[in-house]
């Protein structure tokens, strides 16, 4: 080994030498972003326990998330791959504000900043929507005594409690139907059935025909489930929900955090705070946490909308 090398190299242990020249600042958010990897695992991987044991009456993704704004009819799970491509195109923004702190031009920094700023906010908004939508529901379920969410159907079409009984979803006015109510309609409407929450042996729902629903509600039906909170939910399993609201809340939050240091971070950036530094560093390391609330999100969206 060159001798110059060995002069110049500090003995093992004695500290002051820089891994990869990576500053403290950035070395203490990859330690923050190890253990906040380890808090969303056992989390997913919670979800992935309870739903492999009750999978009989776990909801369906495509029946859940079938709402896009301003639109009619469903759009499976077509408002979540938006939020997810906007959420996605935002890491591509700080990217690019990354590279031109670099580079230190910062004008394209701010307008980087700022887009990737209204990609979180517009993300946000679309998430609370979506929560307003799951807890307002939209189908509504009967909850029975064998623990499983049943669905009101038409043939072998998925409906609503809300179709059956002649009401609007959107009409504030309705807020409870009874168990009776619902059979007193089944019996005037012989198109109407229900779908069970089981699946037959090859994995498809199973429909009832109009006069065993009827029989079937008499004797295992409790009561008429419409919307989603931490107690009930009418897509299904309780669990569901909780599930639900606990980690894209707590993604959410994440995101919530992230836009608060990205715009702080912008006003910095304005009042020339990095320029007087000599460097944009902080940029980047703000960066690493947006790009790891992302990669969050791909899990997230995986497990509770595709799988």
């Amino acid at each position: 080994m060159d001798e110059a090398l060995i002069k110049d190299h500090k003995p093992a242990w004695k500290g002051g030498d820089l891994p990869y020249k990576a500053s403290y600042g950035k070395l203490m958010m990859w330690f923050f972003l190890i253990t906040d990897t380890l808090t969303f695992s056992a989390f997913l991987a919670s979800y992935g326990f309870s739903r492999f044991k009750y999978q009989d009456s776990w909801p369906i993704a495509e029946d859940v998330f079938t709402h896009f704004p301003f639109l009619h009819g469903d759009h499976p799970l077509l408002f979540v791959a938006l939020m997810t491509f906007i959420l996605i195109m935002s890491s591509v923004t700080m990217v690019l504000a990354v590279n031109y702190g670099h580079k230190m031009e910062k004008n394209k920094v701010i307008l980087w900043l700022s887009l990737t700023i209204v990609g979180g906010a517009i993300f946000l908004g679309s998430q609370a929507w979506e929560w307003g939508h799951f807890i307002h529901g939209d189908r509504g379920g009967i909850d029975t005594k064998t623990e499983y969410v049943v669905h009101i159907a038409e043939g072998e079409e998925l409906s609503s409690v809300y179709t059956l009984m002649g009401v609007d979803v959107h009409d504030s006015t309705h807020h409870h139907f009874s168990v009776e109510e619902v059979i007193s309609n089944l019996k005037d409407s012989a198109q109407y059935n229900i779908r069970l929450a089981a699946r037959n042996s090859n994995n498809q729902p199973v429909y009832l025909p109009n006069t065993e629903s009827i029989t079937y509600l008499e004797n295992n039906a409790t009561e008429v489930l419409l919307g989603a909170n931490l107690k009930n939910n009418e897509y299904g399993h309780p669990l569901f929900a909780d599930y639900f609201f606990f980690i894209t809340g707590f993604h959410g939050f994440h995101v919530f955090s992230g836009v608060v240091l990205l715009i702080i971070l912008l006003v910095n950036v304005i009042k020339n705070t990095y320029e007087k530094r000599g460097h944009y560093e902080m940029v980047e390391k703000i960066g690493l946490y947006w790009h790891f609330v992302d990669l969050v999100w791909v899990f997230v969206f995986t497990f509770f909308y595709l799988v």
